[in-house]
């Protein structure tokens, strides 16, 4: 039996039906929001506000703002001294749409119970130093043993600062850690109020001021790199998924210009805005192609390092749960700009080790 349902409606009152609806659809498929907050957990420095990476690049050159300049959407950038932390703080607040920071904090807040998705990775290989006053008599991560040693805690230095210490038979507790964000650490050693520093590339420019020795550079080995990531909270990817689409693009943008190696010069010198001399973004990159640091594809290696970090904070007990870090990863955002973009086969795959592979990325779903 087939039942069939007649709209008694004139053709003109039906024109008008058809119209209202295809138009309260459209109006749903365009909804946009008023205004887009993005956290940074990095400082401002000086009258222009600078950070690095490739979330840096979009800011300096405003490309997510050019995405919804026609759309009378105002973009909203919160940089934050206290780093990881802070940026979980205002999450926690309901004070941020978007949030770029470093694995553990981001690990922390979601174990949390921080309801945001990991959208892709911004620098995937950031290398940690250990730093000492150049004449101390610390020769290696060892000697750290009953030191006073800065760390800033919470932060991506945290994790590789417990492999490294785990590694050479030690622990937080067998060394002094003094917990310090990264100006004051950086003061703190300057007037050798501590013995040491794990901290970034900053320490290489204290080196070459003649201010610090560097006894210890994940370079040497990559399982102790640090890796930044950009987030979304699920409430405003459940309300605005097109727009959370045209963020990433403007990341990826600035990605895509910052991996080019004809721009190496201008990345870092854009870089160099936030207090750190070009030679030493130079070095800090040295034998590493920009295409490799700035890969935010959702690959073996991403997977694989994240799964790590939510399985060690747990066992550092930086955290008091688990979760799956493949289904917190929300890939359907990164795969959909890249492929808006034509960027699909920019960027080369690397394995769960880092190295380059013909493995797919993470699928959409």
């Amino acid at each position: 039996m087939k039942l069939s349902v007649k709209l008694n409606l004139s053709p003109l009152r039906l024109v008008a039906a058809l119209l209202f609806a295809t138009g309260f659809a459209a109006a749903q498929a365009e909804a946009l929001p008023k205004v887009i907050r993005i956290g940074v957990a990095s400082p401002a420095v000086g009258d222009n506000i600078y950070t690095t990476g490739s979330i840096g690049i979009a800011h300096h050159k405003h490309l997510i703002e050019d995405e919804f300049a026609k759309d009378g959407v105002t973009v909203e950038w919160y940089f934050y001294k206290g780093a990881g932390p802070a940026v979980n703080e205002a999450l926690s607040n309901k004070q941020l749409d978007f949030a770029f920071q470093g694995d553990l904090p981001s690990i922390i807040g979601r174990a949390s119970g921080l309801k945001t998705r990991y959208l892709f990775p911004t620098d995937s290989r950031q290398n940690l130093y250990v730093a000492v006053p150049p004449d101390s008599t610390i020769q290696s991560v060892k000697d750290l043993a009953g030191k006073r040693v800065a760390l800033s805690k919470g932060t991506n230095a945290q994790l590789p600062t417990n492999r490294l210490l785990d590694a050479n038979g030690l622990t937080e507790r067998d060394v002094k850690i003094v917990n310090l964000e990264n100006a004051t650490a950086q003061q703190a050693l300057a007037t050798r109020d501590i013995d040491g520093v794990f901290g970034g590339f900053e320490y290489l420019k204290f080196r070459n001021k003649g201010q610090a020795r560097i006894v210890f550079s994940s370079a040497q080995d990559p399982r102790f790199s640090r890796r930044s990531g950009f987030l979304v909270t699920e409430e405003f990817l459940k309300e605005y998924p097109q727009a959370t689409v045209r963020v990433a693009k403007g990341i990826l943008r600035a990605a895509r210009w910052a991996s080019d190696e004809a721009n190496r010069d201008q990345v870092f010198e854009l870089w160099s805005k936030m207090g750190n001399p070009a030679d030493v973004y130079r070095e800090d990159f040295l034998g590493f192609p920009l295409r490799v640091r700035l890969n935010p594809l959702l690959d073996p290696f991403i997977l694989q390092r994240y799964k790590e970090a939510v399985a060690d904070s747990f066992k550092y007990k930086l955290t008091r749960k688990q979760f799956d870090a493949e289904q917190w990863i929300y890939p359907t955002v990164l795969n959909t700009a890249l492929k808006e973009l034509e960027l699909e086969n920019y960027w080369t795959p690397t394995d769960s080790s880092g190295k380059p592979t013909s493995v797919k990325t993470l699928a959409s779903r």
